[in-house]
């Protein structure tokens, strides 16, 4: 289910299957660049499409470097490194532009740096989020080697303008220069000067000062470098150095890895939903550190197997993960989704040293403890660590805590765990357009209840099709929807299909004439829609086998009247109300399965339902069943009357605006007219490609 602005994910049972990643943004970025600074032309394939990646190309393109896309991944990029002044090899057609980056930090730092050393008179801009991440000591860094830079807002953070040196910056004969950045803020930093450092016609050192963090992106760009023949020698992480006379080249053909972070998002899968699940296009040959989050899922318990080119992810063999306490230094992206995994671990786990999470996207590490919070999670925060307490911890104060916040709590089971299930409030999880926080929070759907992502398409930064992606390698729970006119006889039958399955049971009628009978006994009319839909909201309903309770208290025979229907049509006929039950009817689907039962469960509540079935009957089998119904029950009927009354339901059901009784698309036709209750049961059955199993 899904809108511009969410997307509704259902709560899962399992997951297994095979994906094939997308390029990684990493890697395509640099890709680009390198080749836009080299001499000869690269053929540059399996190029991540993103924002980002689209961000690096249109600034290329305005600085005049000749980009042509020979196919969907495939681009053709021709280096500038041929334009040579006496000092510096490479120069960008273009020298006076304005480039809108977003907030593609792989863009703007690097080209920061390249623009900074290669002459010429630029503005690089981005959103408003980029604006407020610091670029301060890259300045600083560049500006020691003779750049020109003034900050056009804040000091220390974009946006910048780069002008020509004036007077020109001395550039030693011989020897070395030597410069200096902090490692403790962003690895881009020192990857946007070591790419940028073959502009200069000298030796220089970079050094680090302080602990380098994210070191797996150096490895990335130091093995970049190479593949387009720059070398650089170091000193452990303390400095690095690229000698004089340095110079790209094309190395004809590269391809772009798949992106080791977005690996991480399908292997949680397979270890929470029981796997297998298998990625394609990385794997122990990469040059990405990200690959090591699998290690970091062993440590939980996850079973891994992996080749040069891809990796694989069960569950645990006990089917529990565990609790880790881990240094995620390496591994800063992907530390992300243990952070969503520890929700299913046994204990409390601890990420350590990601105090780069705050001055990515968003504050990670604010932004994933209060969306950790919404689905239950204990979570504490520093300023360099989390840590999170997820849905199996003993210590169930958390589950008090949000019980006092007005959650309701149901005990499910999925993929052979057994966990509580918190179901989310309407606002959903907040994604702070950070595709990483979106991608990471598809995994709570695991928790037994569904979960709501807000902002959905905030994952376009690397991941357009990360969604229909995941839904490829995860089974919801499955639903029988079965929709049709008053007495078709859909309610009886698919209570019976639900014993028969052992999945759970929704009435969703019941609802609306739960509804209806609630506000007549609080003197509200069945017009009053703003009333109704708070009411809605508020009641206290619960269904205990065949059993029905409203604020506390059984509901008899008077919930099966005809003047209850009645006020259940009127009051299902108004769009506030329909709106304000649908959270709470979805709310029902749950581990292993459910059937549900009414006139828009596979047309607008289910519309994923595995199977769909529109069940009716002629208007005069109704009307006879309805009236041998109410004598059975020791009620007075008329069968004209009720035929008459069925009729006219059907006409306001139908014609309604909001949610009008309808055969959904994909739904089977099932006329119970000449049908026995137990022979529409077995129909039913039938066409259920999953009839028997119970999950």
């Amino acid at each position: 289910m899904t809108s511009e602005n969410y997307l509704d994910l259902p709560p899962l049972l399992t997951a297994h299957g095979t994906i094939t990643l997308p390029g990684s943004k990493s890697i395509s970025n640099r890709v680009l660049l390198l080749a836009a600074l080299s001499s000869g032309a690269t053929e540059v394939r399996d190029v991540l499409l993103s924002d980002d990646t689209e961000r690096m190309l249109d600034g290329l393109r305005i600085l005049g470097v000749g980009v042509e896309q020979l196919d969907t991944h495939v681009f053709r990029v021709t280096g500038c490194g041929g334009n040579f002044s006496e000092t510096r090899c490479a120069r960008f057609p273009v020298k006076d532009a304005e480039l809108f980056l977003g907030n593609a930090g792989t863009a703007f730092r690097p080209l920061t740096a390249a623009l900074a050393l290669s002459g010429g008179h630029y503005k690089l801009s981005g959103v408003a989020r980029m604006h407020e991440r610091p670029i301060g000591d890259l300045v600083d860094a560049l500006r020691a080697l003779g750049a020109n830079i003034d900050y056009l807002g804040n000091e220390g953070f974009p946006p910048l303008e780069i002008n020509l040196p004036s007077p020109p910056a001395p550039l030693p004969q011989a020897g070395e220069g030597r410069v200096s950045v902090r490692g403790d803020v962003s690895s881009q930093f020192l990857t946007a000067l070591l790419m940028a450092m073959p502009l200069l016609d000298r030796e220089v050192t970079v050094e680090v000062v302080g602990e380098l963090i994210s070191k797996p992106y150096i490895e990335i760009t130091l093995a970049m470098m190479a593949r387009f023949g720059v070398s650089v020698s170091r000193d452990g992480w303390r400095s690095f150095t690229v000698a004089a006379g340095s110079r790209y080249v094309s190395p004809g053909v590269i391809y772009v890895e798949g992106d080791a972070s977005s690996a991480s998002y399908f292997l949680a899968a397979g270890a929470i939903g029981g796997g297998p699940v298998r990625i394609e296009g990385v794997g122990s040959d990469s040059i990405q550190g990200d690959v090591r989050f699998a290690d970091a899922l062993v440590l939980m318990g996850a079973q891994i197997e992996q080749g040069p080119n891809w990796m694989e992810a069960r569950a645990p063999a006990d089917g529990k993960l565990k609790a880790i306490d881990l240094d995620c230094n390496h591994i800063p992206d992907a530390a992300m989704t243990l952070a969503v995994a520890a929700l299913f671990a046994d204990g409390t786990t601890t990420l350590r040293n990601i105090a780069s999470w705050r001055v990515k996207e968003t504050d990670r590490i604010a932004a994933m403890a209060t969306e950790l919070r919404k689905v239950g999670a204990t979570v504490e925060e520093g300023a360099d660590y989390i840590r999170i307490t997820g849905l199996r911890s003993e210590d169930r104060g958390a589950r008090s805590r949000i019980e006092d916040q007005g959650f309701r709590i149901e005990e499910s089971g999925a993929a052979g765990f057994a966990r509580s299930s918190i179901l989310a409030p309407q606002s959903g999880i907040d994604t702070y357009d950070d595709h990483r926080m979106a991608m990471c929070f598809s995994l709570a759907a695991f928790g037994g209840a569904g979960v709501r992502i807000n902002n959905p398409g905030c994952v376009a930064k690397t991941f357009p099709d990360y969604f229909a992606a995941f839904a490829t390698v995860t089974q919801a729970v499955p639903v029988i929807a079965i929709d049709g006119p008053s007495a078709s006889g859909k309610g009886t039958v698919a209570q019976r299909v639900a014993q028969q399955l052992g999945y759970h049971f929704l009435d969703s009628g019941a609802m609306y004439r739960l509804l209806g009978l609630a506000a007549q006994q609080r003197g509200i009319a069945l017009d009053a829609e703003v009333q109704l839909a708070d009411l809605a909201e508020n009641i206290d309903i619960l269904f205990e086998g065949e059993d029905i309770w409203l604020d506390g208290v059984k509901v008899g025979d008077e919930l099966r009247t005809e003047q209850s229907g009645a006020a259940a049509s009127r009051v299902a006929a108004l769009p506030r109300v329909r709106a304000a039950l649908l959270d709470r009817q979805r709310a029902f689907r749950r581990a292993p399965g459910l059937v549900a039962d009414g006139r828009d469960m596979a047309s607008v509540v289910f519309p994923d339902a595995a199977l769909k079935i529109f069940m009716t009957a002629s208007a005069g089998a109704r009307a006879e069943r309805r009236y041998k119904q109410l004598k059975e029950k020791g009620m007075g009927a008329n069968i004209a009357a009720l035929l008459q009354d069925i009729q006219a339901r059907d006409e306001r059901d139908t014609q309604r605006s909001t949610a009008p009784l309808q055969q959904a698309p994909g739904a089977i036709l099932l006329d119970t007219t000449a049908l026995s209750i137990e022979q529409a049961v077995q129909e039913v059955l039938a066409r259920y490609p999953a009839k028997g199993s119970k999950s």
